[in-house]
């Protein structure tokens, strides 16, 4: 689904301020007011743009570690691991992948402490495999577009 340029530039402005009113998003992509709402609309009602959300920081909220962290399921126990990882509320992202793994999961963590207590849950369950994040030189983003 390609984008044009107008387009580009609207999703470029949301990606780095979703609450900027229509009126400046307008001004700065050279389209009136209703001309970039009605973009917008479309390019949500095209799946473009699925949400505005909040970006929070979660170290401001006591979570100082990040964990990658790879699981195996034991046999048969697909569904009650990916249950039980749906559940954790520090999982903040976890895809479903081919190989020796299934999950690949992201972590936020107050402590060592913390992970091993997130570990114990899944262990009788699954294998793990973890990596404390030391930074994170490219943060989510889009692919080229």
């Amino acid at each position: 689904m390609a984008l044009d340029d107008t387009d580009r530039r609207l999703v470029e402005l949301l990606q780095a301020n979703a609450r900027m009113p229509i009126k400046a998003i307008a001004e700065h992509i050279g389209l009136s007011a209703p001309g970039a709402s009605e973009r917008l609309r479309r390019l949500e009602d095209r799946g473009v743009i699925r949400a505005f959300t909040v970006e929070v920081d979660p170290r401001a909220l006591g979570y100082s570690l990040q964990a990658i962290v790879r699981v195996k399921p034991l046999p048969g126990k697909l569904h009650a691991v990916q249950k039980l990882l749906e559940a954790i509320p520090e999982l903040s992202e976890c895809d479903k992948v081919t190989g020796d793994d299934c999950f690949i999961a992201r972590l936020h963590l107050r402590s060592i402490e913390h992970l091993d207590f997130i570990l114990e849950r899944i262990t009788d369950k699954a294998e793990t495999s973890t990596a404390i994040v030391k930074s994170q030189p490219v943060v989510r983003r889009l692919p080229a577009y």
